[in-house]
């Protein structure tokens, strides 16, 4: 099953099937440059091993795979590198709410003990409001 038989510019579509020489294999990867990968795959599985159309094939594969390697590179090393700024961007965040979180922890301790000398003082007053109206009591009978 030939791909390209409609296709005047392919020389397998001319006629006849002599032997191509090693050095039609660039002229041949340059025919396959505007391709699709299938027609490409299709025409090297149509061809034996080992000939000028097959080593084209391959070679156009072998070139498109390296180019998406390369692409595929590129793009993680774009992807990583945004990875490390936001990570580095998450601990300076952390680090920011760590400081928070202990300014409020010490803002709680000291509530903590201004309550206890707020409790203190309270139970004073009403030790002293007590004693007063003991003493207010006593006197009032005294008196009588």
């Amino acid at each position: 099953m030939a791909v390209f038989i409609d296709d005047p510019t392919v020389p397998e579509a001319r006629g006849g099937d002599e032997a191509k020489p090693a050095d039609n294999v660039p002229a041949l990867v340059e025919l396959l440059r505007n391709r699709s990968y299938a027609e490409i795959r299709q025409r090297m599985y149509d061809s034996a091993p080992g000939s000028p159309w097959w080593t084209a094939c391959r070679s156009e594969l072998d070139l498109r795979n390296g180019q998406q390697a390369a692409e595929a590179s590129l793009a993680m090393s774009r992807a990583s590198e945004k990875m490390r700024a936001s990570v580095q961007h998450f601990e300076q965040l952390a680090d920011t709410l760590r400081e928070a979180t202990n300014d409020v922890a010490d803002l709680l301790r000291g509530t903590k003990e201004a309550g206890r000398r707020l409790e203190i003082a309270v139970y004073v007053t009403i030790g002293v409001t007590l004693v007063q109206f003991l003493n207010l009591i006593f006197e009032v009978f005294r008196r009588r």
